[in-house]
């Protein structure tokens, strides 16, 4: 029974979140659960706070006040021993990847295991060659960034964000600067490799609505709260409207972004 409560809690849950820099309020009293074991989409317009909610669920920022509970712990008042620990569970693939040009794609993978852990040198390779194999880079471990295409640089990006194993999978618009096609294929990896490892993942994208076929949440974003959050059925057919402008302004390709909103709340 209790291993049934933990898998029908939230991976993590926010409670009237806020967070203000100067005289803009970006966060303003978010609410958002997002289950265990799911992808979780976070869109919005640019200047809604998606990017600045995804820094507090990971930890690197801290709100003015409310309540983020992560596996069930609190974590919002921890000190920095404790906020480490809870950071052992999060894998973070970024906007940009931030592969290190001098490292191989060997070592650009094994630099958490080298930094953050025990391993010795034969474990290291055994975990680094069995994820190299899991994300299709098998063979490819000796090649540097430069020598990769954009989508193998993901693959490396994401084998590094999987390398220590962790349980929630967090990423910031992992399709920036790819065309259609590969924004396409880079989606079906996050699914494939959300569903192959168990994770809950949380994705910030401005892929609307292309990462709703691969979402099992979505969560709407709109000046500094959640205004829309449910199944992928549900926010579509939500009479929202701020949520319908979004998506007409995306699917035209001129997303609706007020000089306004964007001095009220940054990105």
């Amino acid at each position: 029974m209790a291993d049934d409560g933990v898998k029908e809690r939230p991976a993590i849950v926010v409670r009237e979140l806020r967070r203000r820099f100067g005289k803009q309020q970006v966060l303003d009293g978010v609410n958002l659960d997002c289950p265990r074991q799911q992808i979780t989409t976070i869109v919005g317009p640019s200047g809604c706070g998606k990017t600045v909610l995804l820094k507090h669920l990971n930890l690197l920022l801290r709100p003015d006040s409310g309540r983020i509970v992560i596996d069930g712990v609190e974590v919002t008042r921890l000190g920095s021993r404790a906020i480490d620990q809870v950071r052992e569970k999060f894998g973070m693939l970024f906007q940009a990847g931030a592969l290190f040009d001098s490292m191989s794609v060997f070592d650009n993978v094994a630099f958490p295991l080298v930094e953050k852990t025990s391993l010795t040198r034969e474990q290291i390779a055994a975990r680094v060659f069995e994820i190299l194999r899991q994300v299709g880079l098998e063979g490819m471990e000796h090649k540097y960034p430069s020598e990769l295409s954009g989508g193998m640089q993901k693959r490396t990006a994401l084998a590094r964000a999987l390398v220590r194993r962790p349980s929630i999978l967090m990423l910031d618009e992992p399709t920036t600067g790819h065309g259609p096609t590969r924004t396409t294929a880079i989606h079906q990896l996050v699914h494939d490799t959300q569903q192959r490892f168990g994770l809950s993942a949380v994705v910030v994208s401005h892929d609307v609505p292309q990462v709703f076929e691969v979402s099992d949440r979505v969560a709407f974003m709109h000046l500094g709260k959640i205004e829309v959050a449910g199944t992928v059925a549900e926010v579509m057919s939500s009479n929202n409207e701020n949520f319908s402008r979004f998506l007409a302004g995306r699917a035209s390709g001129d997303e609706e972004r007020p000089a306004s909103q964007m001095i009220a709340v940054g990105r």
